[in-house]
Formats: structure tokens, sequence, C-alpha cells
């Protein structure tokens, strides 16, 4: 039996959600429908997809590798579906676009990968900056428009900007880890454990915000701006570190297996989003993206 569109939706809710009640509340569907789903798939492909626990689900190895070709299909239905239609393939001109690292690395490739073949007559120029050299460009008028983490937006006065994904932070742990008998994970819990911090895109500085509020801090026992040597540190039980689930993978590059688990303490979920000047009309080549970028993540344009 061939393999169907909303099979593969209802996967990528799944893993992309990790619990299948959150999957099926966001297609408003049932449960047993992602369910049977993912089962058809495991079926149909003859692998385990997901493992499954209390907590929720998450990918295996075959999972994240199929993860990646569902996206890549359902992009391409989405191309296939968009570029005969509408007016905004008669623009043209240049997008002058900036992003920071985490969002470059971790949201941006397979968008500016997509809408390059959606609109091949828009010159897109996208660069990667520190936070503070984004807002500068787009408030000096070198660049059109940003994606970036606009949860760290500082000149709101000045910036318009547009949600497009917000991230929830979880804590990652080592499959052995003791904190996974746990039934319920507190901040104070975490801060009794060695702790791995990660700093790029201001991720320490955020995470000082939410740990200064509730009285703890953590025992940082590693410092580092990568994200895989988090993830290695992680699956090989050195600390435990609280991340956003955009930048979570289930395996390390050793591929030893990393867990998450929510935390109960409220913690700032990491919001994906457009900015652009307050002043200024958009582009039309920008106005163009913002409204791909719209229907991309769900929002119909």
């Amino acid at each position: 039996m061939a393999l169907t569109l909303k099979q593969l939706r209802y996967f990528m809710a799944a893993a992309e959600t990790g619990q299948i009640s959150h999957a099926a509340m966001e297609l408003n569907i049932s449960q047993s429908a992602i369910t049977t789903a993912v089962q058809g798939l495991e079926s149909q492909l003859g692998v385990r997809l997901f493992e499954r626990s209390a907590q929720g689900v998450v990918p295996t190895i075959e999972g994240a590798r199929f993860l990646n070709h569902a996206r890549n299909i359902l992009a391409a239905v989405e191309d296939a579906e968009r570029l005969p239609l509408g007016r905004d393939r008669q623009v043209t001109g240049r997008l002058r676009l900036g992003t920071t690292y985490t969002v470059a690395g971790y949201f941006m490739s397979r968008h500016y990968a997509r809408f390059r073949r959606a609109h091949p007559d828009i010159q897109i120029e996208m660069m990667e900056m520190p936070r503070l050299a984004v807002e500068e460009g787009l408030a000096t008028g070198s660049l059109d428009m940003a994606v970036m983490l606009v949860s760290n937006l500082a000149n709101s006065a000045g910036l318009e900007q547009e949600i497009l994904m917000r991230s929830r932070r979880r804590l990652w742990l080592s499959t052995d880890h003791p904190l996974l008998t746990r039934e319920r994970i507190t901040l104070h819990d975490v801060s009794q454990q060695p702790y791995v911090m990660l700093t790029v895109d201001e991720a320490k500085d955020t995470a000082s915000r939410y740990w200064a509020k509730t009285g703890f801090a953590p025992a940082v026992c590693f410092t580092t701006s990568s994200v895989e040597a988090v993830r290695s540190m992680v699956a090989n039980g050195v600390g435990v570190t609280i991340l956003s689930d955009m930048v979570y993978r289930p395996w390390s590059l050793e591929g030893q297996r990393i867990e998450i688990r929510a935390v109960a303490d409220t913690i700032p979920s990491m919001d994906v989003g457009l900015a652009w000047r307050k002043s200024q009309p958009l582009t039309p080549a920008a106005a163009v993206f913002r409204a791909f970028m719209s229907v991309a993540m769900g929002g119909g344009g």
C-alpha cells in the first residue's frame, strides 16, 4: 500500500510535538487517528519510527531519517500547489534577509531552499549575524527583513515582529539519568545536577533570566557555544541542560540517545519570527517572503 500525505502529516505532527495528544489537538483530530497512521507507516516501512514512553514519543534513528524525507515530500507537494498560482510569482527584485545562528542552522535552510524554488525571480541574499547586528541592519535599512529569535528582540519600539513558531524548552538527559524516574521534575531538581550551559544566540542570558525568577541557579559544569558539544556531553552523562525542541535531536554524533522531559516550572518558549522596520513599508519581495513564510508555517497567507 502506498504512503499517504495524511500519514506523513500525522507522523510529522507527532514527531514535532513529542506527544500524540498534542499532535491530535493541533490537527483537531482524534488521538487514535494519529496512532493508526503511525502504526500503518511502521508496518509499511518495516521499521519502528518512535520510542514510546509515558512521557510521549521520540523518533528512533530510522524515525529521524524518515522525518527529513517526510518534510521534503510535503514541501514538494506544497511547492507544486503554489507554483502555478498567484500574483506573487510576478514579483522580482532583491530581498536582503538577516538571520541569527540558531535560526540559520535549525530552521531556515529548508524554507530558504523552497522560497528560491518558488520565486526564482527574487534574488534573496541571506546573511547570518549576531542579533544586535541584525537589529541594527533593520534599523538602518541595510536589511529588508530578518528571520530571528524574536523572543530576544530588544528594539521592539522600532521593529515590527511576527511570530512564526514557538519552540518550548525541555530538559535533556542521558538514558540512565536518575531524574528519568521522577513523575514531576522542577528547576530545583535540575539545580542539583551538573549542568551543561549553551551560550550561542544569547542562550545563557535567556536561561539566566528564567532561572533568576526561581531563586535557584544551575550548577554549570561546562560552557560551550556548540549545540553538538552539548548533545554529546548530555548523552555521555556529563550533565543535563534545558534547550528548545527546535534544536533537539534524539541522538548525539556518537549515536548515543538523549532523552527529554518537561519541567514543571514556567520556562519561556524560544520564538522564531520575522522582524522588519516599523517606519518603512515592506518591499514587494519582502511582502512575498512574509506571505510565503506564513503559509509555510500554517498561517494560511
